[in-house]
């Protein structure tokens, strides 16, 4: 689908509603999504995290797991969204933020005119009320904009580490379901607990002192939620 991006003004959208109920018709149907080492502490509560080179591989992304193909979440689940936190970058769509070329400037929030979730009629959530103002629930998306936008900014220095150090480690997985079909997850890598682990006190004390080291640990502890990805891949088998 073709993104149409616009700067968001009460102006242009005071009338606009947006869809927040969950479906793989509102874009939901998601194998994953970014995330940034300052929502570590939240992803790693309900979702693996790992890590992918970018096309040039000069960069790392983390990402928050939801499936293991593409267009699979297994955590939509009878029309809902089951797990107690949402990821920001899903969690703010179909708004993003946006400025100047050169990364100078206020920050705007734009919208995807194009997104399924644009509301028809009376349904979805009203971005502005009747006097132009932003409503509480444009706020709360205003706010996880920009903590995700600082999480984004942050996060430079956090890969520079884990590439520093020599942290990250190529990953795969590969489970035989219930059915006896196999899945498998590919050019991912994960922290590599060894070298963590050989690292002297100033090494970790500077990791610390960055405010590194406890993402670090949060993505190791996600790792856990691989073997609830593979229920919930069986749980989905089972119910045809």
């Amino acid at each position: 689908m073709t993104s149409q991006h616009a700067i968001l003004t009460a102006e242009a959208h005071r009338n606009l509603r947006i869809r927040t109920d969950r479906a793989a018709a509102l874009g939901d149907a998601q194998m994953c999504c970014i995330t940034v080492p300052t929502e570590f502490r939240a992803v790693q509560s309900e979702y693996p995290i790992l890590f992918r080179l970018n096309d040039t591989r000069d960069r790392f992304t983390a990402f928050a797991m939801f499936g293991f193909e593409n267009g699979e979440n297994l955590y939509l689940v009878g029309g809902r969204w089951d797990a107690r936190y949402r990821p920001l970058a899903m969690d703010i769509q179909p708004f993003l933020i946006g400025g100047a070329p050169d990364g100078e400037g206020a920050k705007q929030v734009h919208v995807d005119l194009a997104s399924p979730r644009i509301a028809t009629g009376d349904e979805g959530a009203r971005v502005f009320d009747e006097l132009g103002q932003p409503t509480p629930y444009l706020e709360q998306v205003a706010e996880q904009l920009g903590a995700l936008d600082e999480g984004y900014r942050a996060s430079a220095g956090f890969f520079a580490a884990l590439q520093r150090h020599d942290l990250l480690e190529p990953f795969t997985l590969e489970v035989t379901l219930d059915d006896g079909s196999s899945n498998r997850l590919v050019g991912f890598h994960i922290i590599d607990e060894d070298k963590l682990a050989a690292l002297d006190g100033k090494a970790l004390a500077e990791l610390n002192a960055a405010g590194h080291l406890m993402p670090i640990y949060m993505a190791i502890a996600s790792l856990a939620h691989l073997g609830d990805l593979v229920a919930r891949r069986n749980r989905r088998i089972a119910h045809g």
